[in-house]
């Protein structure tokens, strides 16, 4: 077994090879004069199962091209079995058509993935459950709810929680956090979007009067819905608001709009790496899931359960 990074997230890749306590393949990974991608292995990887790890975040489509062109480097030399390891799966939220004459751009990304001569696929926390369909080879979802319960429970001791949804189809994932809290309580907030990045909210289901609420969603990005319920939260009593999230896309004024919320904390995943703003701020902290990848990524090789994982 071999690991090989691009670089859209070298820490995670580093932090993945040390818990496997083997080194990451020598390869140049670079830019032509015209941006074009330039992929050069420096040893032979003939015969071997290959693990390239690589988040599709920002540049989201530079990134996937340096997966694609990493992928077909190795099957052209000869690798038995090529896994790319997804830690964040971009263009994931484009996963149904929501109007006519719209794409359906998660399936297009991965066709292109298994095109381009990847065996499987590892991922992290995909947007949605069906897109492991998407792909016609064996695809494994992992889930961040066993490191960020683990966190919960480290800090709070499991006293007076109450898990909240930010929206009607987060009910399944917070249910699981729930469950492994102790069966917390449940809430939902009912919230209406217009338009991609913009919401409002309507309603708030559930009494969250005096708890410590925690919000758990799989992605921010603009950070406007997650200020915006946690504000609704405050405002209907609650003691205190923590967000944790799998994937900290924190696009835009995103960091700005968290340091000024209601939020007392913003939890996030390292599965994208982050940025120097959100390293300084004082509300966000970030937890590494190299572990849990890395451990799947052990499994994998030695075929052996990987859901097992999340019992």
């Amino acid at each position: 077994m071999k690991l090989l990074t691009g670089n859209s997230n070298p820490a995670l890749a580093q932090a993945i090879a040390d818990y496997l306590e083997m080194p990451l393949t020598k390869a140049d990974v670079r830019r032509f004069a015209d941006e074009e991608v330039f992929v050069e292995i420096h040893e032979n990887v003939r015969g071997e199962d290959m693990f390239v790890i690589q988040s599709t975040s920002f540049p989201a489509n530079d990134n996937l091209m340096e997966l694609l062109i990493c992928i077909d480097a190795l099957r052209r030399a000869s690798a038995t079995r090529i896994t790319a390891v997804l830690p964040y799966f971009g263009y994931a939220r484009q996963d149904r058509k929501p109007g006519p004459r719209t794409p359906i751009s998660a399936k297009l990304v991965a066709n292109l993935i298994t095109t381009a001569g990847a065996d499987r696929v590892l991922a992290v926390d995909l947007h949605a459950g069906q897109i492991q369909g998407f792909f016609d080879i064996p695809t494994d979802n992992l889930y961040a709810a066993p490191v960020m319960s683990a966190d919960i429970l480290s800090r709070s001791g499991g006293e007076n929680l109450m898990v909240v949804s930010p929206d009607v189809g987060g009910v399944v994932r917070a249910r699981a956090l729930a469950r492994r809290l102790g069966n917390a309580p449940l809430s939902i907030v009912d919230k209406r979007r217009d338009k991609p990045g913009q919401s409002e909210v309507q309603n708030i289901i559930g009494d969250v009067k005096g708890w410590d609420c925690i919000l758990i969603d799989d992605i921010i990005d603009s950070g406007g819905t997650l200020c915006n319920a946690a504000q609704a939260l405050m405002d209907a009593g609650a003691k205190s608001v923590t967000a944790y999230l799998t994937h900290g896309v924190l696009s835009g004024a995103a960091i700005d709009r968290v340091n000024m919320s209601a939020l007392k904390e913003l939890v996030i995943t390292d599965t994208i790496q982050p940025t120097d703003g959100a390293q300084a701020s004082g509300k966000i902290r970030v937890l590494s899931i190299a572990p849990l990848v890395g451990e799947a990524i052990r499994r994998i090789a030695d075929e052996s359960s990987v859901s097992s994982l999340f019992d």
